[in-house]
């Protein structure tokens, strides 16, 4: 890949655009700052411009800047968004998830149906004739294998706790595979779709058994494009899978994803026509890109929520009335309008628009959950043990983040509305790589988070807030809020898993081990020579339908 430089780039197209008026840009790397004050519209939805009766071309290349992290291309052990964006053009789960514009849905995909016999029992009938890039064939064996790998302790996936509760995994015949839970798993289709979790992701036994670890830098999958290169903080190369099973699918040749650590290099690198798009956009260059004749930009409201968590095991934030003083004491709409350059909605709790039913559109007009309300944070605050001033340990990490690099700038909105109840926290800054030590091991007081492209109540509050799980890095523990997400994991009814998840909501958020923030919209930009983009709220970048004018 040629160097470029993208950061010199982005310093004169904007001072060239910000010059009539507007703020100019401070330099790229202090941009983070400077620009989402301008003028704030509406994101854009779903579009493709195939189905508006445009010839689709076949070929091409196309060039996509990376401007999230990846850790590994092995789906069963990713913990990023960023990889999961590659991951799903190489791979194929199960299911998949699908959008019309209102709400999401889960498609057979490897499988051509599923069948759910009882509450307990699933029969997947494969595709036929679906083979690995390797030419290894998709079969029931593969799937099997695949499950079981995910679900076997030993192998320590991230993603095992989708199969916790699963007997086990039959071959019926050579296409047909039959999964066995011990319980009713209401979360099922959202384990399968290789969204955020890639357990029913089914990857290649030969490969891995070949390659080992290694096969997350060789990944081989079922995918409309197959891996071709993965050269360290430069590039990852994809060709087109001449034996995709989606009939005519991909239209694209070849995809050479560029890897960009720096957002406003990314953002430079678009407009100056280097890359077609981008895996995801910063907050504060939304509104420039949405002035541009030439991107198109896609995104909304997510499954997602970002959150202040406080440190229940030990330090000032065991007290719980604290806690509760700090959550009531935000003001979520500086947050929404300052943190997240107004591309973000206040979240009252951590259920978001997307995971209809669960939402509930009017809840800023009941009591429930966090809220701006300084007199009922100063009631609490007299309640605390410490009456004087308290200085909590606040990591911050450096960089950009799944949550839009929003850190530094969250920790220093914060300081003044709690500095109201006589709390100071002390900002202590790091690289990512020690940030996440630091919160994986509990050194801290508080810190602030989001969790990302989640569809359904389970994945949002289950693994993260129930006690001694491995995303609870807080420490919570309420056997009351156990009882009732694990009750709501196994219920079938829609309308009885709304109330359980409304109760355990309602436990969490009145024992404040987090202060709620805000569900944030989540951005791809591409020029307008890509056609054919399907926008999914989700945090994926699918190349399938993708072709360049």
């Amino acid at each position: 890949m040629s160097k470029i430089d993208h950061r010199s780039l982005l310093a004169a197209k904007l001072a060239t655009d910000f010059s009539q008026g507007r703020r100019a840009l401070l330099g790229a790397g202090a941009a983070a700052g400077a620009l989402g004050l301008a003028g704030i519209g509406s994101a854009s939805l779903v579009s493709d411009a195939h189905a508006q009766g445009q010839p689709v071309k076949r070929g091409g290349t196309i060039r996509l800047g990376w401007i999230d992290a990846l850790d590994t291309l092995d789906p069963h052990f990713t913990s990023s968004l960023g990889s999961i964006k590659v991951i799903n053009n190489v791979f194929n789960g199960l299911l998949k998830v699908t959008w019309d514009g209102k709400k999401v849905g889960f498609e057979p995909d490897l499988a051509e149906k599923w069948d759910a016999v009882s509450d307990r029992v699933h029969v997947f009938r494969l595709r036929k004739g679906v083979k690995f890039h390797n030419g290894d064939p998709l079969n029931a064996e593969a799937v099997k294998w695949s499950v079981e790998r995910v679900r076997d302790p030993a192998n320590k996936s991230q993603h095992a706790y989708h199969f916790e509760d699963l007997s086990s995994v039959d071959v019926v015949d050579e296409f047909t595979v039959r999964l066995t839970f011990s319980k009713p798993y209401a979360f099922l289709p959202v384990a399968l779709t290789g969204s955020t979790g890639r357990a029913g992701t089914i990857v290649c036994r030969s490969a891995i058994e070949k390659l080992g670890r290694d096969y997350g830098r060789n990944p081989v999958g079922t995918g409309p494009f197959k891996f071709v290169s993965w050269r360290e903080n430069d590039s990852i190369v994809l060709e087109r899978n001449p034996d995709y099973f989606e009939k005519g699918l991909p239209y694209l040749d070849r995809v050479e994803i560029r890897l960009i650590r720096e957002p406003s290099s990314g953002v430079a690198a678009l407009l100056a026509g280097q890359v077609d798009g981008l895996s995801l956009v910063p907050f504060q260059f939304v509104p420039e890109l949405r002035k541009s004749q030439n991107i198109a930009l896609y995104g909304q409201v997510e499954g997602n929520y970002s959150y202040v968590g406080m440190n229940n095991r030990k330090g000032p934030f065991m007290d719980a009335n604290l806690r509760r003083a700090v959550a009531y004491a935000i003001d979520r709409d500086v947050i929404v309008k300052q943190g997240y350059f107004g591309e973000a909605i206040p979240a009252f709790t951590p259920i978001s628009p997307p995971m209809t039913p669960f939402y509930d559109a009017n809840i800023a007009k009941t009591t429930r959950g966090h809220r701006l309300d300084l007199k009922k944070a100063m009631e609490f605050r007299k309640k605390a043990v410490d009456q004087g001033e308290v200085s909590p340990v606040y990591i911050v990490a450096e960089g950009f983040t799944g949550s839009g690099g929003s850190g530094t700038r969250i920790s220093q909105l914060l300081g003044p509305m709690l500095a109201k109840i006589g709390v100071k926290p002390k900002v202590e800054l790091s690289d990512r790589a020690a940030w996440l030590k630091r919160r994986n091991t509990g050194d801290f007081d508080m810190f602030d988070e989001a969790w990302i492209a989640d569809l359904d109540p389970h994945e949002t509050i289950t693994p993260e807030w129930s006690t001694g799980r491995q995303w609870n890095f807080v420490g919570y523990s309420n056997p009351e809020f156990d009882k009732l997400v694990a009750e709501a994991s196994d219920t079938l009814d829609t309308k009885r898993r709304i109330v359980l998840y409304n109760r355990a909501v309602d436990v969490l958020l009145e024992d404040a081990p987090l202060a709620m923030l805000a569900h944030m919209k989540v951005f791809k930009a591409f020029t307008k020579r890509v056609r054919g983009f399907q926008y999914i709220p989700v945090d994926l970048l699918n190349l399938h339908t993708v072709s360049l004018g």
